[in-house]
């Protein structure tokens, strides 16, 4: 039985760009192909167990060639394979896929196009310019700036481009001074306004303005290179009011999450909404403790404890799952009084039908500590639900005020599976910030690196090239014990307040 190929345009870089149809496609892949423009974060979107394909290709520097990939393609759907092909921007603007299509029909075997947001609208978007505006430019046209070299000769007319409002070329760097050139000799006045977009809706978006004459010197005292969209009419001269992305405070900041990705969700929108690129690389997964009868035993018992201290929002869901487990609900804990250790915790004590009797005022054992000095602990029973590795600061302190406290083990951290490899891979196309939210996440991630990545770490730490967030002074004390500089945290130790406090030093800095 054959296969199904989705031809999916996967967006000009900002991952939240893709389709609701294309992530849905991605979920039911076997196969991901995927090329140099998709954003490598929507793998993520694929089954963990669905194979990845890299077939990237830029300028010069071909991974497979189009008839290579044309093969792939309908090789993985003749042998029943769902694939999800996966292209920057859309796979019919100047995307090839139009190619993939009729090799595909060629051979009967079903695909399906899943249109995606364009770099040619996008890109200029996104650097505040509109490819149409009444006042500026009524029609546009997208041109090629590379036209396939196998063509006797080129078939672009010049005379009606150098006559519209608005023209935007894809793939024209190498060809930016002979583009300009054209116009100029066409008849487009030599002063209009023209723009050149890299790396378009991303962190690493660079824009060059500059008159159409004098745009091809711009880009090349810039360095500029591809992947880059040149855009030509009097809208471009609208960026200057309309520069919305670029002037978001946390615009041109790649930020590794390094959170558990069952809790990474909050954190990577509240930093992708403050304009930075956000790279997700768990490096501790949370996984409840295996049955081992303790944990249950004490829910059984929970009615006997005068106090239950939660340490971690990680704690909640484990403890009442086991309180269930011995046929009771949280009607057991009517006698005891409940501690929680900041409002994440709280929360989710809230949404199992629990109040907390008792928060501390800052988000850390020591807070709980404080929290509870008016109280009399001698000779009450405390339960602490917790990780299996965890600081024993509030247990020692308890003990030393009376308290009998029992601990019990609710759930485990360890290093995600595979999280290494896409730690380096991470690392090695560089990184602005790292935020840490637990002190697991600062030695998970030492511990996956190199040594010689680890002194690089450190060194652009300690210069500020590199900034590391921590969300509070426990965590922060892990980082600097590792050698790194801290540069970022926050009064209050939430995850909120981490993105603010974020936002304020690189605003700043």
């Amino acid at each position: 039985m054959s296969g199904k190929v989705y031809l999916i345009g996967a967006g000009p870089g900002d991952p939240e760009l893709i389709t609701m149809k294309a992530a849905r496609c991605l979920a039911q892949a076997d196969v991901v192909v995927y090329d140099f423009l998709a954003n490598p974060e929507l793998l993520g979107l694929a089954p963990a167990e669905a194979a990845h394909v890299y077939v990237g290709k830029k300028g010069g520097d071909h991974t497979m060639s189009q008839e290579g990939i044309n093969a792939l393609l309908c090789d993985l759907a003749a042998q029943g394979k769902t694939v999800a092909r996966l292209k920057g921007g859309d796979p019919y603007v100047f995307g090839r896929g139009g190619e993939e299509a009729s090799a595909l029909w060629e051979r009967g075997l079903a695909f399906e196009v899943v249109p995606g947001v364009s770099s040619a609208v996008a890109a200029p978007c996104y650097a505040g310019i509109p490819v149409t505006d009444r006042r500026h430019a009524t029609e546009v046209a997208f041109v090629t700036g590379h036209e396939d070299p196998t063509k006797a000769s080129s078939t672009i007319n010049w005379q009606a481009l150098a006559a519209m409002g608005s023209l935007v070329f894809l793939m024209g760097v190498k060809n930016l001074p002979e583009i300009c050139a054209q116009l100029i000799a066409h008849g487009k006045p030599a002063e209009t306004p023209a723009a050149c977009v890299r790396w378009g809706a991303t962190a690493r978006q660079q824009t060059i303005v500059g008159a159409l004459a004098d745009l091809p010197q711009k880009a090349a005292a810039a360095g500029l290179k591809p992947p880059a969209v040149t855009i030509v009419g009097g809208a471009v001269a609208l960026r200057e009011q309309l520069n919305w992305y670029e002037r978001m405070p946390l615009f041109g900041r790649r930020v590794l999450v390094t959170r558990a990705r069952a809790q990474a969700s909050k954190l990577s929108a509240g930093l992708r909404a403050l304009g930075a690129e956000v790279v997700e690389c768990p490096t501790i997964e949370i996984r409840p403790m295996p049955d081992d009868g303790q944990l249950r035993w004490a829910a059984a018992h929970a009615a006997d404890y005068d106090w239950v201290l939660f340490t971690s929002a990680n704690a909640v869901e484990p403890f009442l799952q086991a309180l269930l487990a011995r046929g009771r609900d949280v009607r057991a804990l009517h006698r005891t009084k409940i501690g929680a250790i900041g409002p994440a915790t709280a929360q989710a004590l809230a949404r199992r039908g629990l109040k907390y009797d008792l928060m501390a005022k800052s988000f850390v054992a020591e807070g709980l500590l404080e929290a509870l000095a008016d109280h009399d602990l001698a000779g009450k029973k405390v339960l602490l639900p917790r990780a299996t590795r965890a600081r024993d600061v509030l247990p020692e302190e308890l003990r030393k005020r009376g308290a009998l406290v029992d601990i019990v083990a609710a759930y485990e951290t360890f290093a995600p599976a595979g999280a290494k490899e896409r730690l380096e891979a991470i690392m090695a196309d560089g990184l602005g910030v790292i935020t840490f939210t637990a002190s697991s996440t600062v030695d998970n991630l030492m511990d996956m690196l190199d040594e010689p990545t680890k002194a690089k770490l450190i060194a652009e730490s300690a210069s500020g090239a590199l900034i590391v967030a921590s969300i509070g002074p426990i965590t922060s004390q892990s980082a600097r014990r590792h050698g790194m500089t801290v540069h970022v945290e926050p009064a209050e130790y939430t995850i909120p307040a981490l993105i603010e406090a974020l936002a304020a030093h690189c605003q700043q800095s």
